[in-house]
């Protein structure tokens, strides 16, 4: 029981936000009981800053008690600056592209976006949302409240959108490492 709490944690943990039981169980081969022992396994084993939430259709992992004092303070010190130019290049890449993976975001900037793709999540000005292609990665998309702060209705209202979609879009066929007929 053990090695499925183990695995339950592995999942929820690389999912980074709640599952339903039935995703889970299905995804490691269990049962509802064993889901339901392992996740008690669990729960008692995580006493630390982080803890398990359960519901009877959901479970997720949190932040503990004890430790939301310490990551509030920590992402209020991160959220009260700037998003900077790599947020702000990041943000006109998903609102001019659309939804888009981080490897794709990734190659248009030249550089990792992780850290800025999770600022700019954590500000609420991105979404991430699962990937219909590829359910091994996630689509990031503008949030409904950046598209109201710019004052725009959908990303096709933005100044220059056509343009500038219309060079994205040639930049990437031009030299998109993720088309299998590029010549090299």
């Amino acid at each position: 029981m053990v090695n499925l709490a183990s695995k339950v944690e592995a999942l929820l943990f690389a999912e980074g936000g709640s599952l339903s039981r039935k995703r889970i169980s299905s995804a490691l081969g269990c049962n509802d009981k064993e889901l339901a022992e392992a996740l008690g396994v669990l729960g008692a084993r995580l006493t630390g800053g982080i803890t398990l939430v359960t519901t009877d259709t959901e479970a997720s992992l949190v932040i503990a008690a004890v430790a939301s004092d310490a990551v509030q303070k920590a992402f209020e010190k991160e959220l009260g600056r700037e998003i900077g130019d790599a947020g702000l290049e990041v943000l006109a890449i998903v609102l001019y592209r659309g939804p888009s993976t981080r490897a794709k975001i990734d190659y248009i900037r030249g550089v990792n976006t992780s850290s800025t793709l999770r600022n700019l999540l954590a500000r609420g000005l991105v979404e991430r949302i699962a990937n219909p292609e590829d359910a091994r990665e996630y689509l990031y998309r503008p949030t409904v409240e950046v598209l109201a702060h710019l004052g725009v209705t959908d990303t096709g209202k933005l100044p220059d959108h056509a343009t500038i979609a219309a060079e994205l879009s040639a930049f990437e066929a031009k030299s998109d490492p993720f088309d299998g007929t590029r010549d090299t």
